[in-house]
């Protein structure tokens, strides 16, 4: 405990962490970096990957899965990691990132663009079917039309805990520039005339004089 501690920890090659969750007490562990990396980066890797932690010296294993993982802005080095313990048998509230599929009509072929609003839905399932990402396939889209948390197909065993009317994405026209009108353009453009000096004739002078 402690960031001296911690410090001294990554130091050594080991990435602090803790471990909470299913009722139980908190309880500080440490990770062995490599090893934390090959896992991370390994192609079983996901959002909502579910890890077995065997305790060293205790004989003594767990699931759980990351919730939080701070790394350094500058250097992209690990610096925390927190682990929820996981009960097999009991449901999980999950973030799950949206995928999309295909290149959409209006896209293609009406020279639009897709906003995508929303790229991750929280769904609830148990932890051996967390699904990997929710697929929509955006094809047959066209300009003004839009797909909604509702409209995604959800696997069995999953249930969606988002608002059905929420918007994901939506296919949109191309923002059009502004095109000034050329004889306004020029107008302004157009270099301001001197004003002309009229000179005083002969017989002004004399009038005065």
């Amino acid at each position: 405990r402690g960031k001296n501690k911690n410090r001294r920890l990554r130091a050594g090659g080991v990435v602090p962490a803790v471990v909470y969750g299913a009722g139980k007490s908190t309880v500080p562990i440490q990770v062995e970096k490599k090893r934390g990396l090959d896992l991370l980066r390994g192609e079983e890797a996901g959002q909502n990957l579910i890890f077995l932690l065997e305790l060293e010296g205790t004989g003594k294993s767990r699931h759980a899965m990351i919730r939080d993982l701070q790394i350094d802005p500058l250097s992209r080095k690990i610096l925390h990691i927190d682990f929820q313990r996981v009960l097999l048998d009991q449901m999980l509230t999950v973030g799950v990132p949206v995928e999309l599929v295909g290149i959409a009509d209006g896209v293609k072929n009406e020279g639009g663009m897709v906003d995508f609003i929303t790229r991750e839905l929280e769904v609830e399932c148990l932890p051996g079917n967390i699904p990997t990402s929710l697929q929509v396939d955006i094809t047959e889209l066209k300009i003004g039309a839009h797909v909604s948390a509702g409209d995604i197909e959800i696997p069995e065993g999953v249930t969606l805990k988002e608002d059905p009317q929420r918007v994901i994405l939506a296919i949109e026209a191309a923002k059009e520039e502004i095109v000034e009108d050329e004889d306004e353009l020029d107008l302004l453009e157009a270099p301001s005339a001197e004003p002309e000096v009229i000179g005083r004739g002969a017989g002004d002078e004399d009038s005065e004089s």
